[in-house]
């Protein structure tokens, strides 16, 4: 006769660890798969929802805390997948066919940092084990091409199918890559909200964990055709220390909020220079108004990011900071910055959803 612990013990006993960041039992959030029992060896699948597994070995040490209390429990066998969790879903905005989040990388003025930072994110994100697309909205200045060091062009197969360029493992579509050169865009409104469709919706981007969207600076016509035709998981606001950056910072903050888009937190780029010789730390431009604006919006604050050569050149040359791996210098802050991100994005789609509303 068979003997040990039932499967119906074990799920009891799970039901006391707790995911750090969702603050519920791992049970509840249907992370514990394939249970199997048998002669007191228990065998489960644990399914992370965050890319890179942050909290594994938090989350491994209290399962096999929990099942070491269940008596008759001999041995315990753990295994481990991700699966990153989908955003919400409206019903006038229908989804992308594969792509489970879309996330927007926005900044309320020019010259803080939104492209290189948006461009980071993305390869941060692959790197962590993610498939992940950018999409380079910003039309009048598309710059993304040239800090992934790609002039390729996209391939139509027809009037409504475009395959995204590769770079750096992330499936990208700019404009720059579809009117090269110095060539500049004259367009109003409708040609811009037509764009935004076609890279929406024609791009086949196939099975995406997320993809970014470099939006450009300011609250205009690209941000409202996004936020029209699609459902944004949630906006990453990039801002410098400067006063002046901040004032704009606070409208865009506001009007994701006016279309009730989740804002996953503010990012403080620039933040500070560490100088090589004396190793101390000068802030160029101030330091920790991101963060205390994150405070005063009552919004997460994702991290900052500091002055470095290396970020520069790597934009200048095509070589992403990021892309040389976490110890290169500058890209350990941008990398912690991309681990906030995902973990901020599980947490509002694993929560309770947001409610509607209509955007006129």
């Amino acid at each position: 006769m068979p003997s040990g612990p039932s499967e119906a013990a074990v799920l009891e006993a799970l039901r006391g660890v707790m995911d750090p960041e969702l603050h519920r039992d791992i049970v509840t959030l249907q992370m514990v798969k394939k249970v199997e029992v048998k002669d007191g060896a228990v065998s489960l699948l644990v399914t992370l929802r965050t890319p890179g597994g942050p909290l594994r070995e938090t989350i491994e040490r209290e399962v096999r805390a929990a099942l070491a209390k269940v008596p008759e429990v001999k041995s315990v066998e753990l295994k481990f997948d991700v699966q990153v969790p989908e955003g919400r879903r409206l019903q006038d905005r229908p989804p992308i066919a594969g792509v489970k989040n879309i996330v927007a990388v926005a900044s309320g003025k020019g010259g803080v940092g939104k492209t290189t930072v948006a461009v980071n994110l993305a390869i941060a994100l692959k790197d962590m084990g993610a498939a992940v697309g950018l999409m380079d909205a910003d039309v009048y200045g598309p710059n993304v091409p040239v800090m992934l060091g790609t002039t390729e062009q996209p391939k139509a197969l027809d009037e409504r199918t475009i395959i995204p360029v590769q770079a750096y493992g992330v499936k990208m579509i700019s404009m720059g890559l579809l009117n090269p050169g110095d060539k500049p865009l004259v367009w109003r409104g409708p040609m811009l909200h037509s764009v935004m469709q076609q890279f929406l919706r024609s791009v086949r981007w196939g099975q995406l964990d997320y993809l970014v969207v470099d939006l450009p600076p300011g609250t205009g016509d690209v941000q409202l055709s996004l936020i029209q035709t699609v459902a944004v998981s949630g906006a990453v606001v990039v801002t410098t220390p400067s006063v002046v950056a901040l004032a704009d910072v606070r409208k865009a903050i506001e009007m994701f909020r006016q279309v009730n888009v989740e804002i996953l937190g503010v990012v403080e780029n620039m933040s500070y220079f560490a100088c090589p010789h004396c190793q101390g730390r000068i802030d160029v431009f101030g330091h920790g108004e991101g963060e205390r604006m994150a405070k005063a919006f009552e919004v997460p604050f994702l991290g900052e990011i500091e002055i470095d050569p290396q970020i520069r050149i790597g934009g200048d040359t095509g070589k992403p900071v990021v892309s040389l791996g976490e110890d290169a210098p500058g890209a350990r802050s941008i990398c912690a910055v991309a681990r906030n991100v995902a973990a901020r994005l599980s947490v509002v789609n694993l929560s309770a959803p947001a409610p509607m509303v209509e955007i006129l």
